[in-house]
């Protein structure tokens, strides 16, 4: 699978100098303040563009957010496809469970944008947030190795429903509740996860 299923046209030279402007003054302050701290006026402001013009590229600080990750998030998909192909003879339930490492350790690094693309979302509603790239195209990958698990073992469950509600664990409210008031670290929550998903 390829998150970048489309090619837009080139940008014109200013256009794509303000994006840049505006993507390296949004790290920073983002770096300093941290992403929920931080307005798009500040953002315009620090960059030196107007408001106008930061608007006509990002309509929400979500947007903003995608862009800044979006090479990060091609990556790990890209590593995923690594992955399933070098390991495409070991059983299915532990390819999921390795794709879900993978996954974890991105969020990791990326937490703090990834919390901006769901809370910065137009509606902030849990359908706009977790439909979202990057969870939508992991939910690609878990509907069809959860699909293989109903196919080789004559399992019965539903992929969807169950590929729907293991994003949800992985979203910034609940994954961040398991890390900071939980205080589980990464390897305990990918264990709870793999137990309750996949080895149960």
């Amino acid at each position: 699978m390829n998150p970048e299923t489309s090619y837009p046209r080139p940008e014109r030279r200013d256009a794509a100098e303000n994006r840049q402007r505006i993507l390296k003054a949004a790290q920073k302050l983002f770096n300093k303040y941290g992403v929920e701290q931080v307005s798009v006026n500040q953002i315009a402001t620090e960059a030196q563009v107007g408001s106008a013009t930061l608007y006509r590229r990002y309509s929400n600080k979500s947007e903003l957010c995608q862009d800044l990750i979006k090479n990060n998030v091609v990556t790990l998909f890209k590593d995923i496809d690594n992955y399933l192909e070098q390991n495409h003879n070991i059983p299915p339930r532990q390819r999921l469970s390795g794709i879900l490492s993978l996954f974890i350790s991105f969020r990791e690094k990326k937490t703090p944008l990834l919390a901006g693309i769901e809370e910065s979302s137009p509606t902030n509603s849990s359908r706009s947030r977790l439909s979202s790239t990057p969870f939508n195209e992991l939910r690609q990958y878990l509907i069809r190795l959860f699909d293989e698990i109903n196919e080789t073992e004559q399992a019965h469950f539903n992929s969807i429903f169950r590929a729907d509600i293991l994003i949800v664990a992985l979203s910034s409210d609940s994954y961040l509740f398991q890390r900071e008031i939980r205080g589980y670290s990464p390897e305990n929550i990918l264990e709870q996860i793999c137990d309750i998903f996949i080895y149960h």
